[in-house]
C-alpha cells in the first residue's frame, strides 16, 4: 500500500510544472521537439534540420555567422549540424569571390526535402496554434525574447550585480 502511494505521488508530481524555471523550459523544449520530429517523419528530417534548411532556402546562401545569428545558435553547434546536412547531401558550399569566405547553400536534394516537409510543418504549426491558442503563442514569443535578453546582459550571460 505504501509503495502504491509513493508511485502515485511521484507520478502526480511529474505531471505538474517544476518550481525550477530551467527544468520547465527544458521540458517544454523536449516536448515541442518530439511533436515536430513526429510530424516531419515523412520528410526524413528532424525539426532542427528542417529549421536550418528552411532558413537557407528563405535567405539564400549564407555564411556561417549570418546563419548562426538568424537561428540563434552558437557557431560550434551550427557547424556540427551543417556537417551532417552536408554529409547527407542536403547542403552544399557555394563559391564566392573571396576564397576565405564559405557560404552554405541548399542542394537540390535539400530543397526537395524542405518541399516535402513544408506541408507537415504547416500542419503541426496549425495544430499547436489551435491547442495553445494565439494569445498563448504570442506570450511564448515574448517570453522567449525576454529570456534571450536576460541571457545576453553584460555580454557574458550574467544578470549583473
Amino acid at each position: 500500500m505504501i509503495k502504491t502511494a509513493k508511485v502515485s505521488a511521484e507520478r502526480a508530481s511529474s505531471d505538474r510544472p517544476s518550481v525550477c524555471t530551467c527544468l520547465n523550459v527544458r521540458r517544454a523544449s523536449r516536448a515541442i521537439t518530439r511533436i515536430y520530429d513526429k510530424a516531419l517523419q515523412p520528410s526524413n528530417l528532424k525539426a532542427t534540420q528542417y529549421s536550418v534548411l528552411a532558413n537557407i532556402v528563405h535567405s539564400g546562401p549564407l555564411n556561417i555567422s549570418n546563419l548562426s545569428r538568424i537561428l540563434k545558435l552558437d557557431r560550434t553547434t551550427l557547424v556540427r549540424n551543417l556537417k551532417s546536412l552536408e554529409s547527407a547531401g542536403l547542403t552544399e558550399n557555394v563559391a564566392t569571390s573571396d576564397p576565405r569566405e564559405r557560404l552554405v547553400g541548399i542542394s537540390e536534394l535539400g530543397r526537395n526535402a524542405v518541399e516535402t516537409a513544408l506541408p507537415h510543418w504547416k500542419a503541426v504549426q496549425k495544430q499547436i496554434r489551435e491547442h495553445l491558442g494565439r494569445e498563448h503563442l504570442e506570450q511564448l514569443g515574448v517570453l522567449v525574447m525576454a529570456l534571450e535578453s536576460l541571457s545576453q546582459r553584460d555580454g557574458d550571460g550574467s544578470a549583473g550585480s
